[in-house]
């Protein structure tokens, strides 16, 4: 606290128990403003919250009813971030009282524990089946973790330890008590039965470890002589049997009397309770038995190396991670090493906040306890710990949560290791370790073979290839090529020798869902990523790495997304391009180009768009071929209207402007790609083909004839016909447009009722095209529109149309050309309208008594005024009157049941 802090802390103190405490205020002001009192000759004052002596059974004040309440009402705000951290502030607290050895520590876990199974929401989503949110199952985690570690307590009394489990029992029998996510054993490693598969263990709540550890002891002799220090003196005085399993070649204690994640349990257990030596020195044996046993398996896996290769895939040794194993053994030894090597002044460092800025942080080199005969540090053990368990070939999880907390626990471990500044020492860790890895068969993720559910080690690839690069490229790039495998989407099997493994017999009934297999492919895409940026300039690792990136990843949008970067990455603005790498952009977007043509996704016109877009950077080579093999890379609709379009532009031409022959080139052959769309699909590329082709007459009439050869093709041919045939027009070419709107015309079909057809208006145009061309188009025309239209309003204006003296433009046309009739203006009553007049009046007919059949009351109004469009019609006939009177009496006779309605028709015709 501050002064004023400090200040206000007092006064409200004093204010709040004034009758108990305002004499003893009063006395102690009085004392220190003398200035010769014995409080004035101390320095400092009484820290309430330091404890006792130090033989003193520790016991800090411990407010139950505060802490049931504050746990109470954080849970029930769990949906918030700063509950969930304020949680966690608790447990921390927890963790510092069992290091100062406060009794109360245990008591303040048991009340938290109690309210944590009293929340509500428990008995909810067991009734509803649903999991609870992730940030209640981290502290869920962090909860039996804590349990595991009280157990383990190296100092309690027995009857301490019995009333804990006996607590920890009757939580694990409550229906509500959380299970642990995942398929993690108590026992070591997931056992398997005879025949190769697992035995599945039964489902355990969160609190099984901490029970089974209730189990452990510290009485063993070995460990107390690990925990004491006490080594051989050499290698030549490990003679015995029992001595072999206890000590290491070079004399140093090993313990094996425990499963890995248990041992390191013990190290967390030691720490937490204030004996941090002593963890130490068993972390130190545990990292020796790992590198033993590792070494045995070296040894064997000699022998066994040519069998596998040959059969191609492997068995997994180790079914149970270590990382985002509920205990975090991997994260406890790291950080047993990394607190001892910080500097006195400096606490211990928490996980670095993932996606936050990492620092470097000051670790000091501390020599091993106990002396080791290759003179390494701490902090050297720290790092291989880490890249053992990181690079371990493991199962995936099951379960969503189980799945996420393996990724956020890799993330973490990876980010510690971000804060060690990689000196020399630390460099030939890294490099001893990722060369281990490389040939650690199935015992590592980077193994020659895999198992095809393996955990993918793409992210700790990353890490490693960025801090091997500046020391070992070689060897950086051998990594992570390695690792770019994710087997479990390989559907066909390899050839021998490849890196990709098939799914083999190994447990043939366990295939969990891969919950975070998005996740894992984006970070593939990134390591791929790393690699092609980091490897401009250097042909040899670029093709290595796109060889890599085209047998591994599997997602269109991801092999996009590369292929973008590295275009970019090429193409600096200040600097010649990267030839390679440009060449390399180009590939993977052809591989994307082929992947998605028959399964268009919404990208792909910007995927088409960009592709051009690349080999334009590249050359007018890259462009002309891309468009000779358009048919195994785009539709012919996306090849026409982008593609060829695109490589013809204007903007694209320009940059071959110093090569005519490039920009001939290029235009033939776009002109032939449109050609070779239009015939295979003429209704969608006919247009865009001809538009290609207005510059070569020899080309467009190829396409012009194109046309003409698919007028029949399928359903819809009329629009594409009618949409070519206006271009025409357009151009100057009317009598090509008449002869697609003729074509048009035979391929269409208005109903009676369809007078809002979406052809409506082209077949009014081709009417006035034909009208303005002269009598003898007209006459050709009117027997295909009587053939094609039944709707009588659509007949009737287009009669009314043809009626008027034809467009400006055909009327001087016209004029000059009068033999063929052209320039008169044609009557309704004469042919050739007289024909159409004929076919409208008939279909008012049709249509009335079509509509009468049905009719409700409520459509009266609209009959009336349709009757009204009817006569308009039946007048343009030198005896319309008559006709349309005995018109109305034949509906006066027919419908005359119906008398409202024809009482309207009387007094709105008579």
């Amino acid at each position: 606290m501050n002064r004023d802090q400090l200040q206000k802390f007092v006064q409200y103190l004093i204010s709040e128990h004034h009758t108990e405490v305002l004499p003893t205020a009063q006395r102690l002001a009085d004392e220190i403003l003398q200035m010769g009192s014995e409080i004035n000759r101390v320095h400092g004052a009484p820290d309430p919250t330091a404890g006792a002596g130090r033989e003193d059974d520790n016991c800090w004040h411990l407010d139950e009813e505060q802490i049931q309440e504050q746990v109470k009402q954080l849970l029930s705000n769990g949906g918030y971030y700063g509950a969930s951290k304020q949680l966690q502030s608790m447990f921390s607290k927890v963790r510092e009282m069992l290091r100062m050895r406060d009794s109360n520590g245990a008591r303040m876990l048991i009340l938290m524990t109690e309210q944590f199974l009293e929340d509500p929401r428990l008995a909810l989503w067991r009734q509803q089946g649903a999991g609870m949110t992730d940030k209640c199952r981290q502290l869920w985690d962090e909860l039996g973790a804590l349990w595991v570690c009280v157990v383990l307590s190296p100092h309690c009394r027995p009857e301490e330890r019995e009333s804990w489990l006996e607590l920890l029992r009757r939580w694990n029998a409550m229906d509500i008590c959380p299970l642990e996510e995942g398929n993690y054993s108590l026992d070591g490693p997931g056992a398997q039965s005879s025949g190769g598969s697992q035995v599945v263990a039964p489902r355990q709540t969160v609190f099984a470890r901490a029970l089974k550890a209730g189990e452990l002891r510290w009485s063993d002799p070995h460990l107390q002589r690990v925990l004491n220090g006490d080594t051989c003196a050499s290698g030549t005085n490990v003679k015995c049997s029992t001595d072999k399993l206890s000590y290491d070649p070079q004399g140093r204690p090993l313990w094996l009397g425990d499963h890995f994640p248990v041992a390191c349990a013990r190290v967390d257990a030691l720490r937490s309770h204030g004996y941090p030596l002593q963890a130490l020195r068993l972390a130190v044996s545990v990292v020796n038995t790992m590198r033993l046993q590792r070494q045995h398996q070296m040894e064997g896996l000699k022998q066994q190396r040519k069998e596998l290769q040959m059969k191609g895939s492997t068995t997994l040794t180790n079914l149970e991670g270590w990382i985002g194993h509920p205990l975090d053994p991997i994260g406890c030894l790291c950080r047993t090493f990394l607190e001892a090597s910080l500097p006195e002044d400096e606490g211990p460092a928490p996980y670095p906040e993932l996606g936050g800025e990492q620092r470097k942080v000051m670790y000091q080199h501390v020599p091993v306890p106990g002396g080791s005969p290759s003179g390494e540090s701490l902090l050297c053990l720290a790092l291989e710990v880490a890249l053992m368990g990181l690079g371990q070939q493991r199962a995936m999880p099951e379960g969503l949560y189980a799945q996420d907390k393996l990724v956020r626990s890799e993330e973490q471990i990876i980010g510690l290791l971000g804060t060690l500044d990689m000196g020399e020492r630390l460099v030939q860790v890294l490099r001893k370790q990722a060369m281990l890895l490389l040939e650690g068969g199935p015992f590592s993720g980077f193994g020659e073979v895999i198992y095809r559910e393996s955990v993918p080690m793409h992210t700790f690839a990353r890490f490693l290839f960025t801090a091997l690069l500046p020391h070992d490229s070689d060897l950086a790039y051998r990594v992570a090529l390695r690792a770019m495998r994710l087997p479990v989407l390989e559907s066909v099997i390899p050839p021998h020798g490849s890196d990709i493994m098939p799914l083999d017999s190994m447990l043939p009934s366990r295939f969990p869902r891969w919950f975070i297999l998005g996740h894992l492919e984006t970070r593939q895409c990134e390591l791929a990523s790393a690699m092609l940026t980091t490897a401009k300039g250097d042909p040899k690792w670029l093709h290595t790495v796109l060889a890599s990136i085209q047998q591994h990843i599997h997602s269109p949008a991801l092999l996009f997304k590369l292929a973008q970067d590295a275009c970019k990455t090429a193409t600096p603005p200040n600097s010649p391009p990267d030839t390679t790498l440009l060449n390399i952009s180009l590939e993977l977007g052809l591989q994307v180009m082929r992947m998605t043509l028959t399964t268009l996704t919404w990208r792909r016109r910007e995927m088409v768009r960009w592709l051009v877009s690349c080999a334009t950077e590249i050359g007018a080579q890259a462009l002309i071929s891309v468009m000779q093999n358009w048919y195994t890379l785009f539709t012919p609709i996306e090849a026409t209207s982008i593609v060829a379009v695109s490589c013809t532009s204007p903007a694209t031409l320009l940059r071959f402007s110093q090569d005519p022959r490039h920009r001939e080139e290029l235009c033939s052959c776009a002109r032939a790609l449109a050609l070779q769309c239009a015939m295979k699909d003429p209704q969608s590329c006919a247009l865009p083909a001809l538009t290609l082709c207005e510059k070569d007459h020899t080309s467009f009439e190829a396409a012009y004839q194109i046309v003409l050869d698919s007028a029949s093709s399928g359903p819809g041919a009329h629009s594409h016909l009618f949409t070519v045939a206006r271009y025409m027009e357009h151009r100057g070419l009317p009598m090509r447009a008449f002869t697609l709107a003729t074509l048009a015309l035979s391929n269409l079909t208005i109903g009676f009722s369809q007078d809002s057809h979406p052809a409506v208006s082209d077949v009014l145009w081709a009417c006035s095209l034909a009208h303005s061309l002269g009598k003898v188009e007209l006459s050709s025309v009117v027997p295909l529109v009587i053939k094609s239209v039944q709707c009588a309003p659509v007949l009737s204006d287009i009669i009314r149309r043809c009626s008027l003296a034809p467009p400006g433009l055909a009327q001087t046309l016209s004029a000059a050309n009068n033999p063929r009739g052209r320039g008169t203006v044609p009557r309704a009553d004469k042919p050739p309208l007289c024909q159409l007049l004929e076919a409208a009046v008939g279909a008012y007919i049709s249509t009335t008594h079509s509509r009468l059949t049905h009719i409700s009351p409520r459509h009266y109004g609209e009959f009336i005024e349709f009757l009204a469009k009817a006569r308009d019609t039946f007048l343009l006939a030198p005896d319309g009157h008559r006709q349309f009177a005995q018109f109305l009496d034949n509906l006066k006779q027919t419908y005359k049941g119906k008398k409202k309605l024809m009482l309207l028709v009387r007094e709105r015709f008579g």
